[in-house]
This record gives structure tokens, C-alpha cells and sequence, in this order.
């Protein structure tokens, strides 16, 4: 499988043109701001006409979840809602690093967005971000009618480790039936982690040169885990999920390239023998983050349009 011409040349000219070290040689704040400068190098002319809202969320240690409602100026309600959480390994990445994933969502899809901006770490290890997400959701709850929201067309979302967060609680939702605060109609899950328990064959074959480095997964997952135990908590790997029935019916989209891209095969599997539908799209010749790649490569504009169209159809 050969890398996009055009992002091979990209990551060409970032590693000749690199001023800073790979993140798993940084500390967590140096690699946020080398993040943000990536997400200010990467910007595209994502859809601009959309209503865009900040809210807050109330954690249960009585912190403020910071939010991004979108939604499109036409659109009236109550709208379906997908819940987006951001990718980022659990210590990068913020609602303004993937406000351009989030436009193209709401505007390809027919749906609101909710960005969550959940706690990162080493200052809130695993599993705060997965109860930011859960009290997330718990808010959305009690407020979707009065934004003008479906709290019964909800899906739950991601990309990356965002993505992680979106299949465990998914996974919650299905065990807790009747009693969960939302039940998702849809996942939408974009090149996630489910097992950081491992190594895989994509690993080995991707980890150096194409873009997410298997170092830097390694990087990420020390900071979020407490313990070395941790990796194999399902949330924190939820390949490790020993029931998968009921699981809302998900649309995956996986890179070519990617070193998580044997975990992601391995999830859809496991999502297809408990009985869950299951839309696959396979990205040959792309890596990792490929979402905010629409300024390189103009055809990730077309991965944004599958992505909207489905889980349009999906919620209906």
C-alpha cells in the first residue's frame, strides 16, 4: 500500500523542516502548543456559516467541562446530535484543534455537534476524560430540549483516543440499558484506540514514518494510564470488552497506514460477531489524523462528505 503522493511530500517536508522534537520527547506542555501550531499550519476554509454556541457541563468533582455546540443557521428543531470528543492521545488536542472537523460534521450531516472539551493528562489520568464524557452526557440529558436537540437521535463520536471514548461509552450504554442517561442511535468512529494492551503487526509496520509514531503511542499511554494495569481496563482498551451486544450500530472509518489500523479491523470484527451493524470505510494510502489533513490532501474533503452522509442516513 503506497502513501499519497501528496502526503508523503507533506511529511517530507515536516521532517526536514522540524524545529521540534516528536512529542515522546516532549513534555505534555510543549507538546500541546506544538499541537496547536500544527492545527494553525493545517488549517482549511472549513464551513463558516454555522451557529456556534459555548457551553459548560458540570463535572462530578465540580469542575467546568468546557463545550462547542454547532449547528446549521437554517436548521430547526429538535435536531439529531452527534457528541464529538476530540483526538489527541488524552494529552493533546482541544475543541479549537478539531473546530474543522467538527464544521464539516455539522454541515455534511444534518446534525448538531457537541464537542466536548473533556480533562487531559498526566493532570487527570485515566479514567477522568472517560467521566467528563459520561457527565457529558448526563448534562445533555436534562438540556437537550432546551437547545433544541433529539436526546433520542443522539450518536457518540470520535476520532482517535476521542474515538475510544466514544466505543466505551457506547459499550456503558448498551450494558445500562433503560438506565443509561442517553442510549446513542450511531457511533461514528474514526481510526480508534481499542488496545493498548498490545502490539500489533500495523504497529510495527507504521510506527516510524507516517506521521502517529508507535514511540508516541507509547508516550500518550504512560500519561493517561495510572498503573501499567490500566492498558488492560476494557475502557482504557475496549478490544478487551468481553460483550459487545446491544452496542449502537457504528460507522468506522480506518487509515491504510495507521499503526492503529489492526486494532480498528479487530474492533469491527468483534462488533460484527455480537450481532452490530457495522459501516466500514478503509482509507488506503492515508495515515493517522487524516481529518485535519484537508489542507494537504483536498480529497480528505470527500472523507468529510462520506463521513456526514452516513451517519445522516444513520440518525435518520
Amino acid at each position: 500500500m503506497m502513501l499519497h503522493p501528496e502526503l508523503e511530500a507533506f511529511l517530507d517536508l515536516a521532517e526536514a523542516n522540524a524545529g521540534n522534537a516528536p512529542l515522546h520527547r516532549l513534555s505534555p506542555e510543549q507538546a500541546r502548543r506544538v499541537f496547536q501550531q500544527s492545527t494553525e499550519q493545517l488549517r482549511w476554509p472549513a464551513p463558516a456559516g454555522l451557529v456556534c454556541q459555548s457551553l459548560h457541563a458540570p463535572a462530578r468533582d465540580g469542575a467546568a467541562i468546557p463545550l462547542r455546540l454547532y449547528r446549521r443557521p437554517e436548521a430547526g428543531g429538535p435536531l439529531p446530535v452527534l457528541v464529538y470528543f476530540h483526538g489527541g492521545g488524552f494529552v493533546v488536542g482541544s475543541l479549537d484543534s478539531h473546530d474543522g472537523v467538527c464544521r464539516e460534521l455539522c454541515a455534511r450531516s444534518g446534525c448538531a455537534v457537541l464537542a466536548v472539551g473533556y480533562r487531559l493528562a498526566p493532570e487527570h489520568r485515566f479514567p477522568v476524560a472517560l467521566q467528563d464524557g459520561e457527565d457529558c452526557l448526563a448534562w445533555l440529558a436534562t438540556e437537550a430540549q432546551a437547545l433544541g436537540l433529539d436526546s433520542t437521535r443522539v450518536a457518540f463520536g470520535g476520532d482517535s483516543a476521542g474515538a475510544t471514548l466514544a466505543t466505551v461509552l457506547a459499550i456503558q450504554a448498551a450494558r445500562l440499558g433503560e438506565q443509561a442517561p442517553l442510549v446513542p442511535s450511531a457511533q461514528l468512529l474514526c481510526y480508534p484506540v481499542t488496545d493498548a494492551s498490545r502490539q500489533s503487526v500495523s504497529r510495527t509496520l507504521f510506527g516510524e514514518g507516517y506521521l502517529l509514531e508507535s514511540d508516541t503511542l507509547e508516550w500518550f499511554y504512560d500519561h493517561y494510564a495510572r498503573t501499567p494495569q490500566d492498558r488492560h481496563d476494557w475502557r482504557f482498551s475496549p478490544l478487551l470488552a468481553e460483550d459487545l451486544h446491544g452496542v449502537a450500530p457504528a460507522i468506522v472509518a480506518l487509515a491504510g497506514l495507521d499503526p492503529l489500523l489492526d486494532e480498528g479491523r479487530a474492533y469491527v470484527e468483534r462488533l460484527r460477531e455480537a450481532g452490530v451493524a457495522v459501516e466500514l470505510i478503509e482509507l488506503p494510502g492515508l495515515t493517522h489524523d487524516l481529518l485535519r489533513m484537508a489542507s494537504v490532501l483536498p480529497e480528505v474533503l470527500e472523507v468529510h462528505e462520506r463521513l456526514g452522509a452516513a451517519l445522516g442516513r444513520a440518525m435518520g
